[in-house]
């Protein structure tokens, strides 16, 4: 913690703050709650943050044991940074603060990155609109690759290819966001090429609604 703020309070919420409160400390957590990335990948998904403050972030966060940096072995042998188990216990946390924020009225104008939007998917989940639905889904895009599985009123979503999955759908995130978030049609985003789909279209037309946007937060009215 040397040279690093601190609140200087004891309480344990302060602490938490003190470790990953910093401006661009948490959406790095968010980044790496899917697995590990390089540097030049959690710029992509941080685009808003300068190669010097991510780089002093990275630091930061090892430095208090949330993050490590390791080399992964042949044939990649490429470096990368992971959060620790500590680390992976911000899980949680990240997905009830992101249910919370999303009912806000407030709404940035940028794209989402892919593992935000792969979160978003996670804190908007309706178990009751996922009745009786078992299926398994693999969502590619760009060169992302995830698992999604429904069963039992749960979602398990996850970084890499689906094993023999009932569909698969190819497409963009922000066409996959307008699709979920939006509610475009699934019929017109096949028309315009800007998805394609393997596999049973019924089932992905049921996962698209498995999302409603969180209602807004009431504004207090000032008399």
């Amino acid at each position: 913690m040397n040279g690093t703020r601190t609140y200087g309070d004891p309480c344990g919420i302060a602490r938490a703050l003190d470790l990953v409160g910093e401006r661009w400390a948490l959406l790095v957590v968010r980044e790496l709650l899917l697995g590990p990335k390089r540097f030049t990948d959690l710029r992509a998904g941080l685009p808003g943050a300068s190669p010097n403050v991510l780089s002093q972030r990275l630091r930061e966060l090892e430095q208090t044991g949330v993050v490590r940096r390791r080399k992964l072995p042949p044939p990649a042998s490429i470096w990368v940074y992971e959060l620790t188990d500590w680390g992976l216990a911000l899980d949680p946390v990240v997905l009830a603060l992101g249910r919370w924020g999303s009912r806000s009225s407030s709404i940035a104008a940028a794209e989402l990155s892919v593992d935000a939007l792969i979160l978003a998917l996670k804190t908007t989940f309706d178990p009751d609109a996922a009745g009786g639905l078992r299926a398994t889904y693999e969502l590619r895009l760009g060169e992302e690759r995830f698992r999604a599985e429904v069963a039992d009123g749960r979602l398990d979503l996850a970084r890499g290819s689906a094993d023999q999955p009932d569909a698969t759908i190819e497409t963009d995130r922000a066409t996959l966001r307008s699709l979920v978030f939006g509610n475009r049609d699934l019929a017109e985003a096949l028309r315009s090429g800007n998805l394609t789909l393997e596999g049973d279209r019924q089932a992905v037309t049921r996962f698209l609604r498995l999302f409603p946007r969180p209602a807004p937060a009431p504004i207090p009215v000032h008399e």
